[in-house]
């Protein structure tokens, strides 16, 4: 069965808005798709293995990406490791520059967890980030320039010559995603198809 891997941001959990929704979506669309959507850790080794286990189980079938922020820039590192296609969503590019605002206690958004961020874990993300995108043709960037957290012309450069959608306004949880669902979709099933 082919398989979608939904990866919210940093700091947030499955129950994220996007995230309801593309699953809400896909149990009426697209039944024949399975839906995963991980609780992510804030530290991006263990993210790392736990997503690589998890796409090489399914790589006999069919492998989707979608991620937003931070999600996006896991998505990015699953999508050039394995070839996968994949939506981004307002992603973070070059996170490790702008994370360490975290550093010391927080707690999750969602789930109230607390855990503890060191600068050692700042340096997971940089030894992480692809400094290039080799497969252009993989991608669909959703960006909208009123996002407060992310700026959008960082992602815009990092990924061009890929297919961006830019909307004026918006904000960093990306206002009326669930009318882009259908279109994602297309695009990720095109892409499978013409590999």
């Amino acid at each position: 069965m082919s398989m979608l891997l939904y990866l919210h941001g940093f700091n947030s959990s499955p129950q994220s808005k996007k995230a309801i929704e593309t699953e809400q979506w896909m149990q009426l669309n697209t039944p024949q798709i399975k839906f995963c959507c991980p609780q992510l850790s804030p530290y991006a080794s263990q993210v790392m293995a736990r997503l690589r286990s998890i796409v090489e189980a399914h790589l006999s079938q069919p492998v989707y990406l979608v991620g937003s922020s931070m999600g996006g820039f896991f998505a990015t590192c699953l999508a050039e490791q394995y070839n996968l296609p994949a939506v981004l969503i307002n992603p973070a590019v070059n996170p490790g520059s702008g994370l360490h605002s975290w550093l010391g206690e927080n707690r999750n958004f969602v789930t109230g967890e607390h855990w503890v961020f060191k600068p050692e874990h700042i340096v997971e993300y940089v030894k992480l980030n692809p400094k290039k995108i080799e497969r252009k043709q993989n991608y669909k960037l959703l960006l909208q320039t009123g996002d407060e957290v992310l700026d959008y012309r960082q992602a815009q450069q990092h990924f061009s010559g890929c297919c961006i959608v830019t909307e004026a306004g918006g904000d960093h949880s990306f206002v009326d995603y669930q009318q882009y669902l259908s279109a994602n979709m297309e695009f990720l099933t095109n892409m499978h198809k013409n590999q």
